[in-house]
């Protein structure tokens, strides 16, 4: 049966509405919590005592919390049955809070990874339903500002960075109290916000969504059911394999460029967070610029045009000798425009597939599934790393290839086409 993507969802507020603006910036300071230990990781390193991988574990639990909060929002409805206002705010707040209390004076490492997967299950409240309060106000053509919603969401990971760059003379723990800070903010100013229309709330979600928390097999397979569904969930999960692991070792990538920069060692420290922030948050200008360019070739285009140039950077950066810095460095920035430009289009493309009922389900399930591969492949390149050197970036070139493959469908179809359920 073929049924038009969109046909479901309203197309009367423009993107750069107001609403849309403090949902982004929202999105922007909930997400610091995200990576807050990435801009201390030295320091944490040295007070749990831990090695490269171990600190891969202590990232990964932020993942692994993640997963939990979306599957389970997913599989109880949570994401459809509350307003996705609420639901973000008070997640921001418990998340801040989980975060802040990393600095309450324990030095175990299994307290402080339990309070980091309570970040990371706050996390599920943050990001998909950011999405969704984004798709509600925008529309039928989403791509452009769900670029500008991870984009910030892009800014936000690379903040903690920035605040280690700024402060380099605070102790991690004032580092870790900002980020929490922001995200109080975050939860104020979409507090305020307020729920969207009454037409715009009707007109994306057409169908009644049952009342009851219960594991919902029906939305499950109504979501799966559809092929657009399936194809954006798979590239996206091709692209999660080599994102968040690229994110995760940008200090290690940044030490040689950092040396070759800096001649004194106490600007090395600094020197790594602006480069780890640069390359992080130039992917804002990926974002947004690949959801313009959507509006002319869609969003299939746009993903698969990332994922190639990802996916080659993969290849080549390991082949840049350590003695050309500045081309170690440019390469980097490319590197972080193209890695997280196929995100939001991502996100479009299976806004625009998925039932609308079930809207906010699916949003979270294939956020959920996707941040499970990142866990893999955090862990996996944090060893590698320790035996190989660079050459180990060649284990994330796999994600962006089968992603290219999956997405292979929705890339031939013209760009207001249908797709047959």
């Amino acid at each position: 049966m073929s049924t038009s993507p969109t046909s479901h969802l309203p197309n009367n507020t423009p993107a750069t509405s107001w609403p849309v603006a403090l949902i982004v910036l929202a999105q922007c300071l909930g997400t610091t919590l995200w990576f807050s230990p990435s801009g201390v990781s030295d320091s944490l390193i040295a007070h749990l005592q831990l090695s490269a991988s171990g600190f891969g574990w202590l990232l990964a639990a932020t993942q692994l919390g993640f997963i939990a909060g979306t599957l389970g929002f997913a599989l109880s409805g949570v994401a459809d049955r509350f307003a996705a206002t609420r639901v973000f705010v008070v997640s921001s707040l418990l998340g801040a809070l989980a975060n802040a209390a990393v600095v309450w004076g324990t030095a175990d490492m299994g307290a402080i990874w339990a309070l980091r997967f309570v970040v990371g299950v706050c996390m599920a409240g943050v990001y998909p339903l950011g999405m969704k309060m984004i798709v509600q106000r925008v529309g039928s053509k989403p791509a452009a500002a769900l670029g500008w919603l991870v984009g910030m969401l892009t800014l936000g990971t690379a903040m903690p960075h920035a605040l280690r760059a700024w402060g380099q003379s605070w102790p991690w723990q004032e580092v870790l109290l900002a980020s929490s800070w922001l995200a109080v903010l975050g939860a104020v100013v979409v507090g305020c916000l307020g729920e969207p229309s009454r037409a715009q709330a009707m007109s994306s979600q057409a169908a009644p969504v049952p009342t009851g928390l219960k594991l919902n097999t029906h939305a499950l397979r109504a979501i799966l059911a559809v092929r657009g569904v399936r194809a954006s969930a798979l590239g996206y999960f091709g692209h999660m394999w080599e994102l968040y692991a690229f994110w995760s070792v940008l200090p290690w990538l940044s030490l040689p460029i950092a040396r070759a920069l800096t001649d004194t060692p106490e600007g090395l420290a600094g020197t790594v967070a602006w480069v780890s922030f640069s390359v992080i948050g130039i992917g804002f200008f990926g974002c947004v610029l690949g959801g313009i360019w959507s509006r002319r070739v869609g969003s299939a285009r746009v993903a698969a045009s990332a994922l190639a140039a990802s996916g080659l950077m993969c290849l080549l950066y390991p082949l840049i000798p350590e003695r050309w810095p500045l081309v170690q460095l440019g390469a980097l920035l490319f590197w972080g425009v193209c890695v997280v430009a196929d995100s939001p289009q991502f996100s479009a493309m299976s806004s625009q597939h998925a039932p609308p009922q079930w809207l906010g389900s699916a949003l979270v399930l294939q956020n959920g599934v996707g941040f499970l591969i990142t866990v893999l492949s955090i862990l996996l390149l944090g060893w590698a790393l320790e035996t190989w050197g660079s050459w180990a970036l060649w284990l994330l070139a796999p994600g962006p290839a089968l992603g290219l493959w999956a997405l292979w469908p929705l890339v031939k179809m013209p760009k207001t086409g249908t797709c047959a359920a």
